[in-house]
């Protein structure tokens, strides 16, 4: 498949190596079992590449001419790219593969590798990629929704969830009780929510601090 394939909401398989065979092999196999697949020669060529809309899970080597595959890790980390990663290693060493996990790799795979260990690390790495999918799909919505509120809803929504009540909101933005109630409700009515929990919940999410 092409490059432009592996994006948008679809998930795939990237793999990064420098190695023809392994590439075309690891391709086979995966396209062979149903998976969408990019390849990549190099991780320079896979940043070159790479788009923020991209979903998936990246199977990389870990030694490779140029940028290696921590390093490569490290850079998306750095870019907030969150898409799963396995490692993949021919020379496997504990703190070569300690260092991988740190950086919250998926697996740590030593080639030649199993077959089966291979695509369940590729299968974990997918169902970690839908849960970012997701998670990143929630945040626009309640984004979306929090741009459509005028500054007043705003800044009572943000006494509102700090935990004053109508009767301190008024006053220290010197509108009556009533008027902060009209507020309130319009606001909570633009944001889909019926409660004061659920208003907290989605100013942590623009806050980014949503759980």
């Amino acid at each position: 498949m092409t490059i432009n394939e592996a994006g948008g909401r679809d998930l795939a398989v990237m793999i990064v190596d420098d190695d023809a065979a392994v590439r075309d092999a690891l391709g086979l196999l995966l396209g062979v079992r149903g998976y969408r697949t990019a390849v990549f020669a190099s991780g320079e060529a896979f940043l070159q590449a790479w788009r923020p809309d991209w979903n998936g899970c990246l199977l990389v080597d870990i030694r490779m001419s140029g940028m290696d595959g921590l390093a490569l890790q490290s850079e998306l980390a750095a870019r907030g790219c969150r898409i799963p990663v396995v490692i993949m290693s021919g020379h496997g060493d504990v703190g070569t593969a300690r260092a991988a996990f740190r950086a919250d790799a998926v697996d740590f795979l030593e080639k030649p590798f199993d077959d089966d260990k291979l695509i369940a690390a590729i299968d974990e790495g997918l169902a970690r990629a839908r849960l970012v999918g997701g998670e990143q799909r929630r945040r626009g919505a309640g984004a979306d929704r929090l741009a459509g509120l005028t500054p007043r809803e705003r800044e009572v929504m943000q006494l509102v969830v700090s935990g004053c009540h109508n009767r301190e909101i008024g006053p220290a933005l010197g509108i009556s009780v009533r008027t902060v109630e009209v507020h309130k409700a319009r606001l909570m009515s633009k944001l889909g929510v019926d409660n004061v929990a659920d208003l907290v919940r989605l100013s942590m999410l623009e806050a980014g601090d949503a759980p």
